[in-house]
């Protein structure tokens, strides 16, 4: 796991390593332990990298590094699982025991379409061919690992955070307020947008193709499967047991590392299961790792766990003030606002585990695999039942969106073009698939992406690596192909079917249905009754409970906000108390205000 950085340029830069080092600097959390720098072209390509090792630990894996040929020149920030497959599969002079030389090597060989069609991996790549001037830029199929770009007439500049992208100097930073009502709609910004006029995020699954002229092409080498699994004669059995071996396998190819590892154990079924499938698979004690609030927190079901599997357990205990202090760095970190307001216990968790651990296994994805979020998952049953008069697009972003649309436009004075972008897009795309197809896959294209920005801010801004073995795309097409849907959402009976007809999902589930019900029955196997039934809480924050403190923030950050329609701040107050997430919706709005003082007000042009 590292950090890559870079320039392509059609003009010569005299100082371009200069400005390289400046981006490689802005990343040091990312990878401190080598840092590598590569100008070619007449300096007219310069490539950058900071390591943080996991894989071949030596000195001969760090990067910038050349193919045999001397043609192909590659960093790379993420792991190639099943490298050592790829590599038998390789005749290739090998320097090296790392994934890095094997990704050069059968792109050498065998072409990049070959690599990529069997790359398992999480992965952020760029690759200059010096034979032919021609340059790439890749992100694995479904974005865990991030990459975001800028390109104008001049040059191309590209970084595995919009901070690299700025330190290289050679642009200014300006805010994007069209960004601001996507944020507060979804608590993160789609692909390939950003905060940042004029810097893209690469869409996952995609290929950026640079040629000398720098023209670009995007193409997409990987897609959600179009088939979806809807039959009702099965084997439960078999199900849970080909299902099993599925997450087992992705599980598996996540504990190889050269560095120590751990899991994050909240308590809750996710990563519970994750805990013990790594802790059979695993011959010492494994590190887990808990937190929460003196007057909110799950430790005494992660406890349940870790002494079922005998782990090393640490408890993190943090307070208000702890939050608080955390909550500017951390925005730094991430450049841009925050999304949820667990990220932050997330990031101080990373600081201690850090002490132990180089990896760590996280449970995202899960909910997303196999319908967690059942008030929303529920929502083309919902709508067939009550039948209002809208289209289901628009019945399920009212059941998705954080900041109801009403209270963005009542107080937002920015333009909603994202807002009508997407609308169009989805809206068409749902027009393709069944309603409840067409949720699962709206939450693999759009809501997982939000979440493992999340997991990669937290982790790498203390040189930790995550993994999300939900999220091993093989283990997503199977997810698609194989599983029914009714193993995903499950009614408790006929009757309970039958009851719900006449509710909104917000009321019956998890009473009259079982949200992943195949990973709940595999659980069975693992963990106690009292973990897998417990009704789903997610992350506690008690951001409510603190509901005054901030109301103070948001007088002293937001009264001149230019972005908030004119005396509109203490309409935001009583209405945010009106809904039930009042503390997170006014804590979304003062991220926003507290993003723009942290980015636009710094030179960074030089």
């Amino acid at each position: 796991m590292c950090g890559i950085n870079g320039i392509i340029s059609l003009k010569k830069i005299l100082n371009i390593e200069d400005r390289v080092k400046k981006m490689n600097d802005s990343l040091l959390h990312r990878g401190p332990d080598a840092e590598g720098i590569e100008v070619l072209d007449d300096n007219r390509v310069a490539l950058g990298h900071r390591r943080l090792s996991i894989i071949d630990i030596s000195a001969s894996a760090n990067q910038p590094m050349v193919s045999n040929s001397g043609n192909w020149h590659i960093v790379f920030n993420g792991e190639i699982y099943n490298f050592k497959e790829i590599r038998a599969c390789l005749n290739y002079e090998f320097k090296t025991s790392s994934d890095t030389e094997v990704i050069l090597a059968a792109i050498e060989i065998k072409g990049l379409d070959w690599f990529l069609e069997r790359a398992n991996g999480m992965f952020a790549i760029a690759l200059f061919d010096s034979s032919t001037g021609n340059f790439y830029l890749m992100r694995d199929r479904l974005g865990i690992k991030p990459l975001y770009y800028f390109k104008n007439d001049e040059y191309l500049i590209f970084s595995s955070e919009v901070k690299g992208i700025l330190s290289s100097g050679l642009i200014h930073a300006e805010f994007n307020e069209l960004a601001i009502d996507e944020y507060l709609a979804n608590r993160y910004i789609r692909a390939p947008y950003t905060f940042f006029k004029d810097i893209y995020q690469l869409d996952p699954g995609a290929i950026l193709s640079v040629n000398k002229n720098l023209s670009i092409k995007k193409s997409f080498y990987w897609h959600l499967p179009n088939e979806f699994n809807f039959e009702t004669s099965y084997n439960e059995n078999e199900l849970i047991s080909d299902f099993e071996g599925e997450l087992t396998k992705a599980i598996r190819y996540r504990l190889i590392s050269d560095v120590p590892l751990g899991t994050y154990l909240s308590g809750g079924v996710d990563s519970s299961l994750i805990t013990a499938i790594t802790a059979k698979n695993k011959d010492e004690s494994i590190n887990t790792y808990t937190i929460g609030f003196e007057e909110l927190n799950e430790f005494d079901y992660s406890r349940v766990v870790a002494e079922k599997y005998k782990t090393t357990h640490h408890e993190i205990l943090i307070s208000k003030n702890d939050y608080l202090q955390n909550w500017d760095k951390l925005i730094y970190y991430k450049d841009a606002p925050l999304g949820v307001p667990n990220e932050i216990p997330l990031a101080i968790m990373s600081r201690v585990l850090k002490e132990k651990i180089t990896v760590v296994l996280s449970g995202e994805g899960a909910d997303e695999l196999l319908g967690g979020y059942g008030r929303i998952f529920r929502s083309p049953f919902d709508y067939k039942n009550h039948k209002p008069e809208m289209e289901f697009y628009d019945f399920f972003v009212g059941q998705y969106e954080y900041v109801p649309r009403q209270l963005r436009d009542m107080l937002l004075s920015t333009p909603t073009s994202y807002r009508a972008y997407f609308d169009h897009l989805i809206s068409e795309d749902f027009e393709k698939y069944p309603n409840e197809q067409n949720v699962f896959r709206f939450f693999h294209q759009y809501h997982v992406k939000g979440l493992l920005q999340r997991v990669d801010t937290t982790t790498m801004q203390t040189s930790v690596e995550a993994r999300v073995p939900f999220l091993d795309h093989n283990l997503v097409e199977y997810s698609y192909r194989n599983i029914p849907y009714e193993m995903k959402l499950k009614w408790k009976n006929n009757n309970s079917k039958i009851e719900a007809s006449t509710l909104k999902a917000g009321s019956y589930s998890e009473r009259l249905d079982i949200p992943k019900y195949l990973l709940r029955k595999l659980s069975y196997k693992y963990l106690d009754k009292s973990i897998i039934e417990r009704k789903k809480l997610g992350f506690p924050v008690p951001l409510t409970n603190w509901f005054g403190g901030l109301e103070e923030i948001a007088h002293d950050l937001l009264g001149n906000a230019d972005w908030l329609k004119a005396n509109t701040l203490q309409d935001l107050i009583n209405d945010s108390k009106k809904e039930d997430r009042a503390g997170q919706i006014l804590w979304m709005f003062i991220n926003v205000e507290m993003f723009k003082k942290s980015f636009f007000k710094k030179q960074w042009k030089w």
